[in-house]
């Protein structure tokens, strides 16, 4: 049996570096952004490659800026 663990993510190094540490622990990490506004595009796609990068098992960018 896996777990589960959810990560507010921004992709700095902080959050890059929990990602492998839980990841070690035996966690399946699942990544969420929660975009209030004021990052651009590129951040965001940052972001999401980053996250990729270190293979989190799913990343969601929740848009909260409306």
């Amino acid at each position: 049996m896996s777990k589960d663990v959810v990560l507010s993510f921004s992709g700095g190094l902080d959050t890059s570096f929990c990602v492998p540490y839980l990841q070690e622990q035996g966690y399946r990490v699942h990544t969420v952004f929660a975009n209030t506004g004021g990052v651009s595009d590129e951040e965001l796609a940052y972001i999401e490659h980053r996250a990729a990068e270190l293979g989190v098992a799913s990343h969601v960018t929740n848009d909260l800026a409306q």
